[in-house]
């Protein structure tokens, strides 16, 4: 039997889990310590699969399985495609981040009692949400994806409620009526989501078992089963199945108007666990559109891709508007990524190539440039106290290398061409353009209106005289360098060079485009060999483009 990497890979983080909250309390740093070396010791892991990958191989690779629940059909089946293989390195790769840039969060928490221990809970909880994103990215048993897609609601309740930011406006006792009311409403919205996603995976299992004989929950036996014509669900029963997934997923992910639980659980959460939240956790939302989606119903994708399409445009505009108008620096980012989403849903449902490739390069770039923003605005807010814009002023005189990192943070959020965001965003808006060109006119718009929060942003707080409250700011320390740099790399590095991850990408891509029977449209012009241009006319059935016949 070959070794069970993918096991591994979500097995490490979860044992990691259940050993940082053993350690006595006396002994927090070494708890850090070891939080930090699980998450090192997964990312070794990860970038193994990426290895052992192969993009022109199987669709599904480093398969495990082994019968969970026989009697009702369930499976511990696991596999990666390229797009899950993305997304586990940018899970992987960002929880060391994570840990690192909270490693002093859960401090104020202590006491003197030697029972309490905040900061072993703290590490254990972002190493159990790890755990379960991980296996959400590998499973293709549907309903062992469901159980992870919602488990992980229970460790982020806890992140946001108990460890959630103290630096409010109004005093410590508003402060843990927000952080309570976030958690809350994150739980809420996420479980309702959840709870008509089990309808629907209850649902494709019965149809299932109508045409097949036996029910299924297997991700392959099913797209095998529609590829070949055995199973053919009826117009009425797929449409509300896709109608039943892509509720939760719209929650997740989040998009509009399914979207408020995020300002208030990014606002109220640790600048960490916010990143942990919209970096890695709503990935889960976008990436199950990709995969289960399209797979499963192509058919009532198609059917509702113009309401989605509208969605999406909603997302990208409503969320730019209200980052321009935000006084917290928290809720600005949260905003801009509402507007973010929208641009990965755009390119998953314009159904091209282009634009599903920029979508999943978009997953992976937004993770990277929101975590170097939001770590580098909560190193900002831990030394001031405060979420409030008006509150600073100045600082790049006072702390020009927080200055600097914030300011590459926030020109990646806006898509700069030479940072790896503009790379994504430029293949979702060319995928929109090929076959919905006024949709890509209106989602252009989102890229100006993020030029003006972003700069805005950044005059305000970090341009102009500066404030007596931020006069003795410290500059990044070494450990939060430490943190930030690496996230400043990746971003230009892929953007100047953005093959290493298409390579990967790709193929699954063409995949997924023809699971929905969609071919990129053709041009309307074509270029000649001494570069001019004529006009593109389809050759008629049996004609060739010059006149000729085959």
């Amino acid at each position: 039997m070959s070794f069970p990497l993918l096991t591994a890979t979500a097995a490490v983080p979860a044992l990691g889990a259940i050993a940082t909250a053993a350690v006595p309390a006396a002994r927090r740093t070494a708890a850090k310590w070891l939080a930090l070396l699980v998450s090192v010791a997964t990312l070794v892991l990860a970038a193994v699969i990426a290895v052992r990958f192969e993009p022109g191989g199987d669709r599904f690779q480093l398969t495990e399985s082994h019968t969970w629940i026989k009697d009702f059909g369930l499976r511990y089946d696991l596999g990666v495609d390229g797009i899950g293989v993305a997304l586990i390195l940018l899970t992987t790769l960002l929880i060391p981040f994570i840990i690192g840039a909270g490693w002093n969060d859960a401090d104020p928490l202590e006491t003197t009692s030697s029972r309490w221990r905040p900061t072993q809970g703290f590490f254990a909880l972002i190493l159990a949400v790890e755990a379960m994103v991980v296996v959400s990215f590998e499973a293709t048993d549907i309903f062992l994806f469901y159980v992870f897609f919602e488990a992980m609601l229970i460790p982020l309740y806890f992140l946001i409620g108990g460890f959630g930011d103290r630096a409010h406006e109004h005093g410590e006792d508003e402060a843990a009526k927000q952080r309570s009311y976030a958690a809350v409403k994150f739980l809420l919205y996420n479980l309702a989501g959840g709870l008509i996603m089990l309808a629907a995976v209850i649902g494709l299992y019965v149809a299932t078992a109508d045409d097949l004989g036996t029910g299924t929950f297997s991700l392959p036996q099913i797209l095998e089963a529609r590829a070949n014509g055995d199973l053919t669900l009826g117009t009425n029963t797929e449409r509300w199945l896709f109608l039943g997934f892509f509720f939760a997923f719209a929650v997740k992910a989040p998009l509009f108007p399914l979207h408020t639980w995020l300002p208030n659980a990014m606002g109220e959460a640790t600048a960490p666990v916010a990143v942990l939240i919209t970096a890695v956790v709503d990935k889960v939302g976008t990436f199950a559109m990709l995969r289960f989606c399209l797979g499963l119903f192509p058919e009532a994708s198609d059917w509702a891709t113009p309401v989605i399409l509208v969605l999406s445009l909603i997302s990208i505009i409503y969320g730019a508007l209200l980052a321009v108008g935000q006084r917290d620096i928290k809720r600005l980012i949260a905003y801009a990524s509402i507007s973010h989403f929208g641009f990965i849903v755009l390119g998953v449902f314009v159904m091209t190539s282009q634009g599903q490739s920029g979508a999943t390069l978009y997953m992976v770039n937004h993770g990277i440039s929101t975590a170097a923003l939001m770590l580098v605005a909560g190193f900002l807010i831990s030394r001031r106290g405060s979420r409030l814009i008006a509150d600073y002023g100045g600082v790049q005189k006072v702390a020009p290398v927080l200055a600097g990192t914030f300011l590459v943070g926030g020109l990646a959020t806006l898509s700069l061409p030479g940072l790896a965001p503009f790379v994504s965003e430029f293949l979702v808006l060319v995928g929109a353009f090929a076959r919905y060109p006024a949709v890509g006119i209106v989602a252009t718009l989102g890229i100006i209106l993020a030029a003006l929060y972003v700069l805005v942003l950044y005059q305000r707080t970090m341009t102009g005289p500066v404030k007596e409250s931020v006069a003795k700011l410290p500059d990044l320390r070494v450990r939060e360098v430490l943190v930030v740099a690496p996230l400043i790399a990746l971003l230009i590095g892929l953007g100047i060079y953005p093959k290493p991850l298409t390579e990967i990408v790709n193929p699954a891509v063409e995949r997924s485009m023809s699971d929905v029977q969609k071919k990129d449209p053709e041009p309307d012009h074509a270029v000649t060999t001494d570069g001019g241009w004529f006009d593109y006319q389809p050759a008629a059935q049996g004609e060739t483009a010059d006149g000729g016949h085959k």
